[in-house]
C-alpha cells in the first residue's frame, strides 16, 4: 500500500463527502480509491469511514485521524514547495470557480499570458454565478465580487472594480433620464441582478459627498447570471448597474448610456476565496498573485 496516497485519498473523501467526487478530484478510478482506503483501514485496524449506499460519514476515529494527518500533509507540502525547482516552476492542477462575465472578459482572454509564464499548470474552470461549496465541489478557489460573509473561509481581496449605471438610448427616450437615485424606486424600471444564493435582488448602490443610498427599484425582469443581466439591459428592459469592464464596449458604441454620474457607485471588491483547511500550494499562490495584477489594471 502507498500509505501517503491512501491518506490523501481518505482526506479527499472526508472533505467532499463521497467516494465518486474524491476519485474525480484525485483523477483515479473509484475502485482504486476504495482499495486504498480499505488497505489503510486494515493497516490501522480501525474503521475510518461509515459507508451506506447513499452516504459516507466519518467515524470518531476517522475524524481524529483526519485532523492529525492533515497537519502532516501540510508540513510535507511545505517541505516540497520550499525547494527551488518547485518554486521556480510550479506545476499541477487547479480547479477555479468564477462568475461568467469575469471569466469571459477578464480571466480567459489573459490565460495565454499565464500559461506562457507557468506552462506546467493546468486549470479547470467552473463558470457560473452560482454559490459554490468549495469543499464539496473540490474547488481550489473561487473568484467572486462583494463583501465576504462566510467567516469560515479565507479570502484575499484582489482588487476593486469601478461600476456604472446605464440604460439604452431607447429606454431613456421613453422614460426620461433620472437625476436622482430615488427616482429609480417609482419613476423608472430596473433590471435587477438576483443573488444566485438567495434569489433576492441585489440593491443598486449610489454614493455622493459621503452619502450612500441602496436602491432596489421596480423591475419587470431579474437575472441571476451576469451576461443575462447585461443582455436584458441592452434589450432596453430597464436601467442596469454593472461593472465598467462588462459595459465598456457598449458604452463606447453608444448602445448603453451612463446615467447618474454624479452618484457614482463605490468600487466593487473582488476576492479569491479558499477553505481554511486547504493547503495553499505554490501553483495556487502564483495564480492568486497573477489574477490580482489583472484586477489592479482594471482599477487604473
Amino acid at each position: 500500500m502507498d500509505q501517503l496516497l491512501a491518506i490523501r485519498a481518505f482526506a479527499r473523501v472526508v472533505e467532499v463527502g463521497t467516494f465518486t467526487k474524491a476519485a474525480d478530484s484525485l483523477e483515479m478510478p473509484k475502485a482504486s480509491l476504495t482499495k486504498l482506503i480499505q488497505a489503510l483501514e486494515a493497516h490501522l485496524r480501525v474503521k475510518l469511514l461509515q459507508r451506506t449506499t447513499r452516504s459516507v460519514s466519518v467515524t470518531t476515529e476517522g475524524a481524529a485521524y483526519y485532523e492529525k494527518t492533515m497537519r502532516l500533509l501540510r508540513e510535507l507540502d511545505d517541505v516540497d514547495n520550499s525547494f527551488g525547482a518547485v518554486q521556480s516552476r510550479p506545476r499541477g492542477h487547479l480547479r477555479i470557480d468564477i462568475g461568467s462575465s469575469t471569466a469571459n472578459l477578464i480571466l480567459v482572454p489573459a490565460l495565454p499570458e499565464f500559461f506562457a509564464r507557468y506552462p506546467d499548470i493546468r486549470i479547470d474552470l467552473g463558470v457560473s454565478d452560482r454559490h459554490v461549496d468549495l469543499i464539496g465541489d473540490s474547488v481550489d478557489c473561487v473568484i467572486r465580487g462583494g463583501v465576504l460573509t462566510d467567516m469560515a473561509l479565507i479570502g484575499r481581496e484582489i482588487g476593486k472594480v469601478p461600476m456604472v449605471t446605464c440604460a439604452t438610448p431607447t429606454y431613456l427616450k421613453q422614460h426620461g433620464i433620472p437625476t436622482h437615485p430615488d427616482q429609480l424606486e417609482k419613476d423608472h424600471i430596473v433590471v435587477s441582478y438576483l443573488s444566485p444564493r438567495t434569489s433576492r435582488p441585489v440593491p443598486m448602490i449610489f454614493a455622493r459627498a459621503g452619502k450612500k443610498m441602496d436602491v432596489v427599484g421596480t423591475r419587470t425582469v431579474g437575472a441571476n447570471e451576469s451576461n443575462a443581466h447585461l443582455a436584458a439591459g441592452l434589450a432596453g428592459l430597464g436601467i442596469i448597474q454593472t461593472f465598467v469592464y462588462t459595459a465598456k464596449p457598449h458604452l463606447e458604441s453608444g448602445a448603453l448610456v451612463p446615467i447618474l454620474e454624479n452618484w457614482q457607485p463605490p468600487p466593487y471588491p473582488f476576492h479569491v476565496v479558499y477553505p481554511p483547511n486547504r493547503y495553499v500550494s505554490n501553483r495556487l499562490r502564483v495564480f492568486i498573485d497573477w489574477i490580482a495584477d489583472r484586477f489592479s489594471a482594471l482599477a487604473s
